[in-house]
């Protein structure tokens, strides 16, 4: 049984109530070049999509997000930073924080509608204050055209990556999607979601029949697999990531692009794994040249203070996965940007 409590009005018009405005719209356009560049190859930097596990409290992820912006002009010849503004929350078990598109206090009751002003406010807010628009995950697709005119990058999650919705909203999308190997590991269907993405597409969503030319910009994520036993398995590691180079090479998908996420189960969610698992990787970037052609950068679980909280009692710390924190963040990035 399905009991009715707000009405949300349709993207167009909550958009219209709070949009961006046009001094921002020539930034955004700017960045959105920027991150497709890398991904097509037409820009030798690389990507670092970075920032908290999810963006639970506004304050503490525009102080981060401005950080970023200062930190930005220090790396814009070798990097593109994009700040994590994750506003939904996937849950294994369906329960707990869902993130702040359904739950904008996380001390209180779901509230949908409030949520999605709040994270609009929040990404102008970023760009204004940063320079910089950010990446997010469509966890809900129907939801992404509440938030897409705000966002330089689009994640699709492991959970998700199999699920024909996702797959289909991929296509139509105007910007750089990444799709995350599935729980499996399978690169075979990692693969088959990046080729349904990048297609033109029919389909039904929010109430139209939509047709979509595809999005040559989906690419693929590496972040890790989950065996039988619940044992994480890494997938960034030289030979990996070459099996998936060859997978790209017999697929003849465009602009084939791989993100490294190093978190995850890639780290088995030991956050300063994260440090090690970027030094190993822009090595083998400087040893194989079909590496670092594909290798497009990196995705990192970063707020102000390293670790995790059971409630939001420390600020600027996550209440989900364990992160860096800024110092350890700060110097990664410099670091990464020495070796490109």
């Amino acid at each position: 049984m399905f009991e009715k409590q707000i009405k949300i009005p349709d993207p167009e018009i909550l958009v219209g109530q709070m949009p961006l405005p046009a001094s921002l719209k020539k930034i955004k356009a700017e960045r959105d070049r920027l991150v497709s560049d890398v991904i097509s190859g037409k820009s030798d930097k690389l990507i670092i999509i970075v920032g908290p596990c999810s963006a639970h409290e506004a304050a503490p992820v525009l102080e981060y997000v401005e950080r970023l912006g200062r930190l930005n002009e220090r790396v814009k010849d070798k990097l593109v930073l994009v700040p994590r503004i994750y506003a939904n929350k996937p849950r294994t078990r369906g329960v707990g924080y869902k993130g702040m598109f359904s739950q904008p206090d996380p001390t209180k009751s779901e509230d949908i509608l409030k949520g999605i002003f709040a994270i609009r406010e929040l990404n102008i807010k970023a760009i204004e204050a940063s320079g910089l628009s950010a990446a997010d995950e469509m966890l809900y697709p129907a939801n992404i055209h509440y938030v897409d005119d705000l966002l330089s990058y689009i994640a699709v999650g492991a959970r998700s990556s199999e699920n024909q919705l996702h797959r289909l909203v991929s296509s139509g999308i105007d910007v750089p999607v990444g799709i995350k190997n599935p729980m499996s590991g399978s690169v075979k269907v990692m693969l088959n979601s990046i080729y349904a993405a990048q297609s033109g597409q029919i389909f039904k969503l929010n109430g139209w029949q939509v047709k979509t030319n595809g999005n040559p910009l989906a690419h693929a994520i590496l972040r890790g697999a989950v065996d039988g036993y619940g044992n994480d398995i890494p997938n960034f590691h030289y030979e990996t990531v070459m099996q998936v180079i060859e997978g790209y090479a017999q697929s003849g998908l465009k602009n084939p692009a791989i993100i490294i996420d190093a978190n995850h189960s890639n780290s088995g969610k030991k956050f300063k794994q994260q440090i090690r698992i970027c030094e190993e990787v822009m090595q083998n970037r400087l040893y194989d040249n079909d590496f670092k052609r594909n290798l497009k950068g990196f995705m990192i679980e970063s707020f102000l203070e390293e670790g995790c909280q059971a409630e939001d009692k420390i600020y600027g710390k996550s209440i989900t996965d364990p992160c860096l924190g800024w110092q350890d963040t700060e110097r990664l990035i410099l670091d990464i940007a020495e070796k490109v």
